[in-house]
This record gives structure tokens, sequence and C-alpha cells, in this order.
């Protein structure tokens, strides 16, 4: 159950095309405010009946037709908004609904903002900010699992586990503050009640939630993993093997990519961002230097860093550098490619850089092994129940484990062992919006589908 934040909405009514732009069969607009009826017997004629669709002829000022399609009332507070809610679903063409939108703007409603309609819900109780969050979660999903996910934190799934461990927490911070208040107890009455177990047991939760969120922001921000290497060891044929598709120009011409080019794949339901760039070496070339800076630039924006050197030869002294160059804490896997020409077996390998893949481009033949690898090295690991997340989510969680652990340092210390689980819940609390300012509010909710 959603928790009404200690803020109430403005009363004016908004409305907004909710359809995806362009043409189309059908064509919604929804409106929400307060007490609608009158509206929607200006605009139609009549007075819908609450949660039936309603024939109805959509009229201008004048009483021309403008449309003709199906009324629906939602009466306060039984919406999504909390609101009255009105919907007109009437034809999907761009200029009627524009028409269609002018008149009700015309009748005293405003044009929502991104995100309003959400927020509304989320100011009204009806939802709350992890769940709200989860509707554009749903809407974004790239991938089958990253919309079962949505899903599960849309229904409050991510939620209640939140909630679940805010009791605990809460619980336990009682404990603290009454031996606080009699301090002749102190240490021993902690004991006997059990607040060292359910400190520890705080901690084992809290540590299953994180991982299950951790999952769940690979499944919403999925992977960015750039191809580097020199000119002309297979980048390009590698992307395109990946992706099942043409994506790059491959020849035998040393070079031949000059500019980053993207493919979007998926590997167990994890969207990958694969970058096939410009091959590192000196040139004289200024396009080619252009694309060498766009590489080092993708280069600092990626998750995971794939070299691929020439089987044949192994990683040369250039490579080397390469590899030196990059980012120290930044993940990387070395491929060697053209197996088929080296006369070597498809296979994983660690090496002082991190692990190896011996592949085949080409042919396919060690793909696997690197869609394995991928996934190990961004720490995914099949698991049910998985929450969409999001970074806020994972710093939140993070600083609440930092706190507790800092807690539990501060023993016997008991005034800063209960300050720093006031932090942790304050933390805690920030994820489903008990405790949220309003520039976060702003940021979240402005990154909205407009009519969402």
């Amino acid at each position: 159950m959603a928790q009404k934040p200690p803020m109430t909405p403005r009363p004016d009514t908004i409305a907004a095309i909710a359809t995806a732009p362009g043409r189309g069969g059908i064509g919604v607009i929804r409106l929400s405010g307060a007490d609608l009826l009158p509206l929607a017997q200006a605009l139609c004629g009549k007075r819908p009946v609450p949660r039936q669709a309603t024939l109805a002829d959509f009229r201008a000022a004048d009483g021309s037709a403008i449309d003709t399609g199906l009324l629906l009332h939602f009466p306060s507070p039984g919406s999504f908004t909390g609101e009255d809610v009105l919907e007109l679903q009437g034809h999907g063409g761009p200029v009627v609904l524009q028409m269609l939108l002018a008149r009700c703007l015309d009748l005293g409603a405003r044009l929502a903002e991104p995100g309003e309609f959400t927020r509304r819900a989320y100011l009204n109780g009806k939802l709350d900010l992890a769940q709200a969050e989860a509707v554009v979660d749903l809407i974004d999903a790239s991938t089958a699992a990253a919309a079962r996910s949505a899903v599960l934190s849309l229904h409050g799934d991510f939620s209640k586990e939140i909630h679940a461990l805010l009791e605990q927490l809460t619980e336990l911070r009682a404990l603290v503050e009454a031996t606080l208040d009699f301090p002749e107890e102190d240490v021993d009455f902690l004991e006997a009640a059990d607040a060292f177990g359910r400190l520890e047991r705080l901690q084992q939760r809290l540590t299953t939630v994180f991982d299950r969120a951790q999952q769940g922001s690979l499944l919403q921000g999925g992977l960015n993993v750039v191809l580097i290497g020199l000119p002309n060891v297979g980048k390009s044929s590698l992307l395109n093997r990946l992706a099942g598709d043409d994506l790059s120009i491959v020849t035998s011409v040393a070079g031949t990519t000059r500019d980053v080019v993207r493919g979007r794949l998926q590997i167990e339901g994890i969207p990958l961002h694969v970058i096939d760039t410009a091959g590192l070496r000196a040139t004289d070339d200024e396009i080619e230097k252009i694309g060498i800076a766009r590489t080092w630039r993708e280069i600092e924006r990626a998750d995971v860093v794939v070299l691929l050197v020439d089987a044949r030869h192994g990683v040369s002294a250039e490579e080397h550098d390469i590899l030196a160059q990059l980012p120290a804490k930044l993940a990387r896997i070395t491929v060697y490619n053209k197996i088929d020409l080296a006369g070597r077996p498809a296979e994983r390998h660690a090496e002082a850089t991190g692990a190896a893949i011996s592949l085949s481009a080409k042919h396919g033949e060690g793909l696997d092994l690197l869609r394995q690898e991928l996934l190990r090295v961004a720490g995914w690991h099949p698991a049910e129940d998985v929450f969409i997340a999001r970074e806020r989510h994972l710093r939140a969680l993070s600083f609440t484990r930092e706190h507790i652990a800092a807690a539990q340092a501060q023993l016997p210390q008991l005034e800063l062992f209960a300050e720093e689980l006031r932090l942790a819940q304050l933390a805690l609390s920030s994820i489903t919006g008990e405790f949220s300012s309003d520039d976060l509010l702003g940021e979240i909710f402005g990154r909205f589908c407009i009519g969402k």
C-alpha cells in the first residue's frame, strides 16, 4: 500500500494526448482534476456513467462535431491519479486529436507537464515513488525480462521489501532509543532484547534486496560494451555476428571503420549496447584521427571494453600500450579473434589483464563463451523476481548498508549507534518517497512522456 506523502497536488485540471504521436486507429486524450462532470457535459452534452464506456460526439464550441468516440469517467478517488479522470477515446489522427485537445483547453484545462498524471498519482498516495518510476520503466523496457521485472515493481513487490526493511529498522531503533532513555540498562538490555540478532537479520535481508535490485538495474540500463583494437582485427565482424545483422562495413582494408557504429542486442534478457569503434593506431589521416578520438570518449563511458587481437600473433606491444591506457577500474576482456586461421580451439582462459576468449567472429565459434563472459563481468546471475531498479535506488541501498555497518562499529557508544540507524532509515525511505525533495521529484517525473 502506497503511503501518502505530506504534499497536496494542484487542484487545476490537466489534459494531454495519452497515445503515441502519429496516425493510429485509436487516439486517447486524458484529463485529471476536480469534478470533471461539467466539462464532460459541455464537451459531449451528457454526463457519463462512472466506469462505463459512453458513446458520444465530442463537440466544438459552436456545437459541431469534432469526433465521435467513447467517453469514460473515473470518479475520485477510484482513479489512476486519485482525482476525477476523463478519457476521450476517438480516432487516432493527429489533426483531430489536436482539435479535441484544444477544445479541452478552451473548457478550462491546461496542458499537462511530462509525467504529471503519474506525479499526481504519487502525490495522492495511489503509488509510491518506486512504483511511479516503474511506470516509465515498463514503457521503456527493451526486453521481455525487463518488462516482467518492471511489472513486479509497479505492483509494489520492490516497495514491500523496502517497507519490510523499514519496519525491521524502526523496531531496532525503538529498542535503542528506549535504552538511551534508561542508560542504566545499557548494552545488556539490547542483548536481552536480541537487538544485535535483529541487526544481523536486517543486514542479511538488505543484502538480498540489494542483489535483486542490482540485477534489475542491469535489466533496466543494460551494459555498454565497447569493441577496441588495432585496425583490421575483426571488430566490425564481431559486432555483426553478435547483432545478427550487417551493421558495420567489413573489408580487408585497415581503417575501414572511421566512426562509432552501435548495435543493440540482448543476452538472457540483459540489453547490450555494443559499440564498434575506429581502430586505434598512429595515423596522419585527419578523418581517422577524429574517429580515434571518439573511440576514447566511448571508452570513458563504457562498462566493459573488449580488446580484439589477431590470434595468429597474440597481444603485440601496441596492444599492450592500449591496455595500459585503459581506466584502471574498467572491466576488460581480451578476445583472440581469427582462431580459424590460427588453428586454435575456442576457449576461455585467464590472463594477468583479465579474462580472455578465443573465437572466430567469421564463423561464430566461441561466441557463446564471449556472451557468458560479458554476463559474468556484468555481475548477472539468473534469479527469480528481480526488481527493476535505478541508480538512485542502488545508491540509497548502498548508503543504508554503510550506515548500518557504521552503527555496528560505534558500539558501545549508543548515541552514535542510534544516529547511524536514523541515517540508514532516511536513506532507505528515499526509495519509496517518504523523504524526497521537490528537486528530486522534478527530475524523476520530468523524464516521463506527456500524457503519462
